[in-house]
């Protein structure tokens, strides 16, 4: 950074990224996706879980990679910016608030299911009491996470054993339809469930020692949550048999324990995605390719008005009230989304192989998105180049670093 003033505190050890990640990913992946996957694609989750993991891990190592090289907030954003060029960064920048903003919202809308709290304003109050949280410092909010993160995982855990002792699930009778279109579908559907590594490379430049701790932090926040993420689904199966798909839609009503994880596993989504989302606006702010007011640090050291900017829009989003919806957009957008990580890692080293294959399973799985979803993640990118257009028009602003 050409102004230490500017910079964000380096906080974060290997412990914290990992929870960084864990809680970024496991609320909306054990609670949200799977029981939507296996209710639209049955017995092929089985495979598209770890076959989804696989995917992620190429891109989590393409977007590790970069982060060692360039240690600083905004993940993809600057890591295009400064490989490819201004375009493809505020793209990916672009792509990442819609992508993330529709999750948060999930994970907001999570939050009320599991409450059984039917009033739109339950989303909200989520939204708005872990942004008040996130501003109040990333020390803090770490630690709230860290809390989370093993109520969480003891959920989970508790969920699987209890339910497979209880009556083991029958996988002698799964069966998989139509693999050539039901497969590919579902693990579009599910890459976003394991996506939340990419909140450790856009904490970059609040890591330790970030070429180092990053890609370990990311393989063991994979591993971990591929592990859990198996569980829950053979749990699901074996507690809801046919009906695990519909389990999502009742909230897990028949277990207080899971009810109180699933809870403490959307906040902490939430608090995650707050966390990343501010970080690339406040990049995109420091660039002038949003206000740069989003690039100011309060007296705590952390970007106020970008954490506000992003619970507001959260916040908004869950009005949509659609989880399945907004959780097919995320998919969309991410996968463009690490489309581009992967090309910025390309263009530093042409021969890495995770590149290319994080590039080809991303190009691939995205065929398999909804039209709908397409025309509507495209709109949405037009308008934000738009955006872009306009403010380099008026000057934009000169690379902050």
């Amino acid at each position: 950074m050409s102004n230490p003033e500017s910079a964000l505190h380096r906080e974060l050890g290997l412990g914290g990224a990992v929870t960084t990640g864990l809680g970024s990913i496991l609320g909306t992946g054990a609670f949200v996706s799977i029981g939507l996957a296996a209710a639209m694609w049955g017995d092929v989750v089985i495979l598209a879980i770890p076959l989804a993991a696989g995917v992620a891990v190429f891109n989590g190592l393409s977007s590790a990679y970069l982060a060692g090289r360039f240690p600083v907030a905004g993940g993809t954003y600057e890591y295009a910016y400064r490989t490819l060029d201004q375009w493809l960064g505020f793209t990916a920048g672009w792509l990442f608030i819609l992508a993330k903003t529709a999750s948060a919202a999930t994970a907001a809308l999570g939050v009320a299911l599991y409450l059984g709290a039917d009033s739109p304003l339950a989303p909200i109050a989520a939204a708005v009491g872990v942004t008040t949280l996130v501003a109040l410092g990333l020390r803090r909010s770490t630690l709230v996470n860290v809390s989370l993160v093993a109520v969480t995982i003891v959920a989970i855990v508790w969920f699987a054993i209890s339910s497979v002792l209880d009556q083991p699930p029958d996988l002698t009778g799964v069966e998989i339809p139509d693999i050539g279109r039901s497969l590919p579908s579902a693990m579009a559907f599910l890459f976003v469930a394991y996506t939340g590594y990419g909140r450790i490379a856009t904490l970059g430049e609040e890591v330790h020692h970030p070429k180092r701790v990053i890609p370990i932090a990311v393989v063991i926040t994979l591993i971990v949550t591929a592990i859990l993420y198996l569980a829950i689904e053979l749990g699901g199966r074996a507690r809801g048999g046919e009906r695990w798909g519909e389990l999502i839609q009742i909230g897990f009503v028949d277990d207080p324990l899971v009810r109180v994880g699933a809870v403490t596993a959307m906040l902490g989504v939430l608090l995650n995605l707050v966390l990343g989302l501010s970080r690339v606006w406040l990049a995109m702010g420091r660039r002038g390719d949003m206000p740069r007011r989003l690039a100011a640090l309060d007296r705590r050291r952390q970007p106020s008005a970008a954490i506000w900017v992003s619970g507001i829009l959260i916040a908004l989003v869950t009005l949509v009230g659609d989880i399945a919806l907004a959780w097919s957009f995320s998919a969309m957008t991410v996968l463009l989304y690490y489309g581009i990580t992967n090309l910025a890692a390309l263009s530093l080293e042409r021969t890495r192989a995770t590149a290319w294959a994080g590039l080809v399973s991303c190009g691939l799985l995205s065929l398999f998105v909804p039209l709908s979803v397409w025309l509507t993640g495209a709109a949405l990118v037009i308008a934000g180049l738009l955006w872009k257009l306009t403010t380099r028009r008026h000057g934009g602003g000169p690379d902050p670093h």
